[in-house]
């Protein structure tokens, strides 16, 4: 096999991962070993090495103890709707985007007031070290977990009022904008950047990803009159959930 100038390792994981693509090695196919890899395509144990590391780091196969390396089947992706800032009835986004799906879903969560790290003060506007609500969450969808988030609010905006915890309370679990007006501040907008990197160990263990899967990472902000009064990081398998937005026309 000519390799020209790229590595040989990813050809040999190109031509591995088109085969997976097309079918020729299909989910729960044994991929071939080591020896088997460097004899076919004429490469050091070296390359074959590396060539079955690229594949495992893109989540494409998996290895078995005392088994071998396995194609790993995909999940067809799933929408995961956002459907903007203003509420239905009070619920929360996480109750809109799984209405809008005619599926329920549930989550757990956990808050504690820390001081702002010098990102959670840049993103929500206040000085490095004022004290912050951060509430940690995971949300499941029919019991398997789909999405993380961590949100901070300023607590010179909610402390000492009935929504300082956003999931107690008359209005725990209802959605910022409702919790918010009910103490007199109007969001009248929300900022989304998204954007896509391997996830960490720890939200692939929540997430029930392995090494090397890909996130996305939703970077919201909700504003009143331009004073950030809620930033959030949301973080979603990107195997198994695509974002769909569904936005009113103005």
């Amino acid at each position: 096999m000519t390799f020209g100038d790229q590595p040989a390792y990813l050809r040999v994981a190109s031509d591995l991962r088109e085969k997976i693509a097309n079918g020729a090695l299909p989910p729960h196919a044994r991929l071939p070993s080591q020896a088997r890899i460097r004899e076919e395509y004429g490469v050091s144990d070296t390359v074959a090495l590396e060539a079955r590391k690229v594949l495992m780091a893109e989540g494409l196969v998996e290895g078995r103890s005392g088994s071998g390396t396995y194609v790993r089947e995909r999940p067809v992706p799933r929408p995961i709707a956002r459907s903007g800032y203003r509420p239905a009835g009070g619920a929360s986004p996480f109750r809109q985007e799984q209405a809008v799906e005619g599926v329920r879903g549930t989550w757990e969560s956990a808050s504690e007031q820390e001081p702002a790290t010098a990102e959670t003060a840049e993103r929500l506007g206040v000085e490095v070290g004022e004290r912050v609500m951060r509430t940690r969450y995971v949300y499941r969808d029919g019991g398997e977990p789909m999405m993380l988030s961590t949100s901070w609010e300023p607590l010179a905006v909610t402390g000492r009022t009935p929504v300082m915890l956003p999931e107690e309370g008359p209005l725990g679990g209802c959605g910022v904008v409702e919790r918010m007006a009910a103490i007199d501040v109007v969001v009248d907008n929300v900022v989304e950047e998204v954007s896509a990197r391997p996830g960490v160990a720890g939200e692939l263990m929540a997430l029930g990803g392995v090494p090397g899967h890909v996130v996305l990472v939703i970077e919201r902000t909700y504003y009143a009159s331009g004073r950030a009064v809620e930033t959030a990081d949301v973080v979603v398998p990107a195997d198994r959930y695509k974002l769909a937005y569904h936005l009113p026309v103005r």
